[in-house]
């Protein structure tokens, strides 16, 4: 589990954006492998787009509330993972619909930004019908998330990005070693967990 310690996310958030070339910087919370997101937050660039999933929390609407706060003080963006309504009840910016929800063939309004989670064509065909803001695809590289799944690679995602009708997010395994290799391909941004935490100790 990744503890917060010093001011070493903001230099890996920038790093990020500016190894892959992009605009764009998502990060998404999992409290099992970083300790204390609200204090990653407070020192991410500004308009990060901040995910908070988190599915199980026992009091997730507070933790919502938490997250809304520190991201509204730092001018970035909230999305709520998967509840629609949570996201309405404390004021998000957006919501990040799960595959699962893209069944539903309806973008949902009153919110700045949506994305969808795409991890094949099918996914990505769907999120371009819905017209999300953002598909964010994976996993690129070999991931924590998903231990021992197969990943897209280089190739793969070139593949899904030719074919999306949204601007693609590159998420899964991504790093400042790593996310060089994405710069040029015409990405929207790079989403990540460890890898704006991988040198806390």
């Amino acid at each position: 589990m990744v503890k917060f310690k010093n001011n070493q996310h903001t230099r890996a958030g920038h790093n990020m954006q500016r190894l892959a070339g992009v605009e764009r910087l998502f990060f998404l919370t999992d409290l099992t492998r970083v300790a204390d997101p609200v204090a990653v937050c407070k020192i991410l660039p500004r308009e990060t787009c901040v995910i908070l999933r988190d599915y199980d929390h026992p009091d997730r609407t507070a933790w919502a509330r938490a997250l809304r706060r520190v991201t509204r003080s730092k001018n970035q963006k909230l999305l709520i993972a998967g509840d629609i309504k949570l996201a309405r009840r404390v004021g998000a910016d957006g919501v990040h619909l799960p595959e699962y929800q893209l069944q539903r063939n309806l973008k949902p309004d009153g919110f700045t930004i949506v994305t969808a989670a795409c991890h094949d064509r099918r996914a990505l065909m769907k999120a371009s019908k819905i017209g999300v803001d953002f598909a964010l695809v994976s996993p690129v590289f070999p991931t924590q998330s998903h231990v021992g799944a197969r990943h897209l690679g280089l190739s793969g995602l070139k593949k899904l990005q030719r074919m999306s009708c949204v601007p693609v997010v590159a998420l899964g395994g991504l790093n400042e070693k790593n996310v060089a290799s994405l710069k040029g391909s015409g990405l929207a941004g790079v989403a990540a967990i460890d890898g704006l935490s991988h040198r806390l100790a």
